[in-house]
């Protein structure tokens, strides 16, 4: 059984290195041709384009490689039976981390494909991501600290008790009156 479960990680962790290796490479191909096919005059790129470019690809290429390097598995040459599974990509923590790194350069490898094809005023689509945590910086901690809470109704402060299926059932029986129920008194 705990074969089965090191097989399931060594598959989900050979799919995503792939998936990883693919999104380093890719994306820089794929900019080149389509700036060279559409925009022949935009080569070489512009010294702002090169920058953000560089900005955003190394923290991506240092970090994938970090989780291809843990989460490479390692099969016996001659038979192919797996040694190792390497580290589960898939857990919370560091690596979790690293994949949100991750997924916000993977927008700017968007915007390098973009400035490829359309012109370098496609990286303005980049200030998304500082723009929305500025919006939930504001919405969640700025603005209730300077204006007080929201404004939104307050809620009825009549605090209900849990009770189980079997405790309502019984009470809504002792209010019709129904002789299997006795009403106790409780001492308190």
């Amino acid at each position: 059984m705990a074969n089965a479960a090191a097989k399931k990680i060594a598959s989900q962790n050979e799919a995503t290195v792939k998936t990883l290796k693919l999104g380093m490479l890719l994306p820089t191909i794929l900019s080149l041709i389509l700036r060279f096919l559409f925009r022949r005059s935009s080569l070489p790129p512009s010294k702002g384009s090169l920058f953000l470019y560089t900005a955003t690809f190394f923290p991506a290429f240092f970090l994938s490689n970090y989780l291809i390097k843990i989460g490479t598995t390692r099969r016996d040459p001659t038979t192919g039976t797996l040694i190792s599974f390497g580290e589960d990509l898939s857990q919370p923590g560091v690596i979790e981390w690293c994949f949100d790194v991750l997924y916000i350069t993977c927008k700017s490898r968007l915007c390098q494909i973009g400035s490829g094809a359309f012109g370098e005023w496609f990286w303005w689509f980049y200030m998304v991501i500082p723009l929305y945590a500025i919006f939930k910086l504001w919405t969640s901690f700025i603005s209730p600290m300077v204006f007080g809470r929201s404004s939104a109704p307050p809620e009825e402060s009549t605090p209900q008790e849990s009770t189980s299926k079997r405790q309502e059932k019984l009470r809504k029986r002792n209010e019709r009156g129904d002789p299997r129920v006795r009403a106790q008194t409780v001492k308190r």
